[in-house]
């Protein structure tokens, strides 16, 4: 079983859960997770207990002590912040705390909603 020692602050984090799906989270320096949500409504700060759920924890590697300090400076500034499952969840949220921007599939999914809300107006 995996615990907090196991991971260096800064590393993104992950659960599975709906069977091939995850749930990712960056380790802070003071040992909690802090994720974007959407069952929590948003960014929100747990222990590592609370994140893992009782599932088996995976770890990204971070990459460095520098972009451990950044991506923690974002996730501590971003609690408390919306989720959206389309513009703001979880994979947004830990690609952006080590300055990522979004993937191929994520811009072809705005896109497409973008097309959708121009139709509807017609």
């Amino acid at each position: 079983m995996t615990n907090i020692n196991d991971f260096q602050p800064g590393d993104v984090v992950s659960v599975p859960f709906a069977g091939v799906m995850r749930h990712y989270g960056v380790v802070t320096f003071g040992g909690r997770i802090v994720s974007n949500c959407g069952k929590a409504g948003g960014v929100v700060s747990q222990s590592f207990d609370e994140f893992a759920g009782g599932r088996s924890v995976k770890r990204h590697p971070g990459g460095g002590l520098d972009k451990a300090y950044r991506a923690e400076a974002y996730a501590q500034r971003r609690i408390g912040g919306d989720y959206s499952l389309t513009g703001s969840n979880c994979v947004h949220f830990a690609r952006r705390a080590h300055g990522k921007g979004p993937t191929t599939t994520q811009y072809a999914r705005a896109t497409l909603m973008a097309l959708g809300d121009m139709l509807k107006r017609r």
